[in-house]
């Protein structure tokens, strides 16, 4: 089914990470790469590779959705026999077993739209935050309500509902898997090793940025599909933790109610047991991964109110995280 088989990678600025993706994949399938404003040699390093190459112009705001799409145009059209379509991201190393698999899936129900399978992080043990990446890949298998930018789409289902919007700047993978099962369609993470990815998260301040992308991506479909409950619960989330709460104690103090801020400042240590509880079965380190889950929150209002003022002016913007 190989033959059935495009792929698409996307990539910005990825370096050596990109070199080590595009010599995982197949050499009789064909790939287009779709660089977003890289200024590291990417395009031309693809080329030499043979891949087909897309340089997204600048006359519209860059965007993973974007890329995607256009990059799917570029691959049907090269190539019309094409069925299904193969993403992933330029910092992802594509399993040699994975596309097998992942056909022989679809092959056998028509009604899946799309297929997944594991991403595993690559340098789990060089940093904490790469290891926080990993807990967040370990998602369970069968049929799923979304899943990330690595997967096999069939690409009939992705064009009839418009493929990725490209104005979600972020999480614009469970959107289109939100407008997939509307349509009828269903999606599946299969339990079978997919792809390695290189988060290369080595200090905070990136950590924080990905966080902030996080409350943004929740923003932007809550704006979009918001009616219907989607990602309401998680905006609602991170502004009653992150900046609600916070709010009501410095009031309470300033109004000389020292007691009532107490109990409110109570919540986070409670919250923070919590989490700890049940989390210590699955995570090395509970009590740090409860912090930064709770630290969580605060970064994503930052994404919350950045993706309010982006839409009021018209302006969208990727939120980057890697150096």
């Amino acid at each position: 089914m190989l033959g059935s088989l495009g792929i698409v990678v996307i990539g910005r600025n990825e370096g050596p990470r990109l070199k080590t993706c595009i010599r995982s994949l197949p050499s009789d399938v064909p790939v287009v790469y779709v660089d977003s404003g890289s200024s590291d040699g990417s395009p031309a390093w693809a080329a030499e590779y043979g891949c087909a190459v897309v340089s997204l112009s600048t006359d519209k705001p860059f965007s993973a959705a974007r890329a995607r799409n256009e990059g799917l145009e570029r691959l049907t059209t090269d190539h019309r026999d094409i069925d299904f379509v193969q993403f992933i991201d330029g910092d992802c190393e594509l399993d040699a077993g994975w596309l097998a698999v992942g056909l022989a899936r679809l092959a056998d129900d028509e009604g899946l739209a799309a297929v997944a399978g594991l991403r595993r992080e690559r340098f789990v043990e060089k940093s904490w935050y790469n290891e926080l990446c990993a807990y967040e890949w370990d998602t369970p298998v069968g049929e799923a309500a979304a899943i990330g930018g690595d997967a096999i789409y069939r690409i009939k289902a992705f064009d009839a509902v418009g493929g990725f919007d490209p104005l979600m700047m972020a999480g614009e993978e469970p959107e289109l898997c939100l407008r997939l099962r509307r349509a009828g369609h269903r999606i599946e993470r299969l339990d079978a090793d997919m792809t390695l990815h290189d988060a290369a998260i080595y200090h905070f301040g990136a950590w924080w940025k990905r966080a902030v992308r996080s409350g943004y991506a929740y923003t932007l479909g809550a704006m979009k599909h918001g009616r219907s409950g989607y990602n309401v619960r998680e905006v609602a989330r991170a502004l009653l933790w992150g900046v609600t709460l916070p709010a009501f104690v410095v009031v309470m103090f300033s109004v000389g109610q020292p007691w009532l801020a107490a109990m409110v400042v109570a919540l986070y240590p409670i919250k923070w047991f919590r989490v700890c509880r049940g989390v210590a079965a699955h995570i090395r380190k509970p009590g740090r991964y409860a912090l930064f889950l709770m630290i969580t929150n605060v970064a994503e209002v930052r994404g919350v109110v950045r993706a309010c003022l982006e839409t009021m002016g018209n302006r969208r913007q990727i939120v980057e995280y890697k150096n």
